[in-house]
């Protein structure tokens, strides 16, 4: 399918059936997000795929109780690794780069998952902190990626008009 046909396709999925992901297509998420794109090629992030019930317990406990952190029979912890990111770039490197690695490979192992007739959704509010805990992590979690089967069909949420503008110079 054409990209603009996976955006369309592509919904937050909050609701998943009680039915495990084969493992093919959970390499297949994780090599779209291998191939995502980062600054320098420095790939600064790691990323943590959690199945077990009892850490995905301690996820959605760690992002204030979202039900669909646990129900999810797997997520995908990115997490950005800032000093990779600083020893090329320094604090900038750091404090944003590791962080936009991190998001835009997340933001293609969403789009791979959409694609592999998968649901997801992006959770970005959490506890740090806990999460690192709970996946054993030394960098910095960026996001969370809930992935399973859909048991929810949303609809299309309303976009605003207005976001972009044209810059043109004479």
């Amino acid at each position: 399918m054409s990209f603009l046909a996976l955006a369309q396709k592509r919904k937050s999925i909050r609701r998943f059936l009680d039915k495990p992901v084969p493992q093919k297509l959970v390499d297949t998420i994780l090599e779209a997000a291998r191939l995502a794109p980062s600054a320098g090629n420095l790939q600064a992030y790691e990323v943590v795929t959690v199945k077990n019930e009892e850490t995905r317990k301690a996820l959605a406990a760690a992002s204030f109780g979202q039900a669909q952190v646990s129900d999810a029979p797997v997520v995908m912890v990115f997490v950005a690794d800032p000093p990779r990111s600083a020893a090329k770039y320094g604090d900038r490197g750091a404090e944003l780069y590791s962080v936009q690695d991190a998001s835009i490979a997340c933001a293609y192992a969403q789009l791979a998952a959409a694609d592999l007739g998968l649901g997801a959704v992006w959770v970005g509010a959490f506890d740090e902190d806990a999460v690192a805990k709970a996946v054993n992590a030394s960098g910095r979690p960026v996001a969370l990626l809930p992935i399973g089967y859909p048991a929810e069909k949303p609809g299309h949420p309303p976009r605003r008009d207005g976001v972009f503008f044209e810059e043109t110079l004479d």
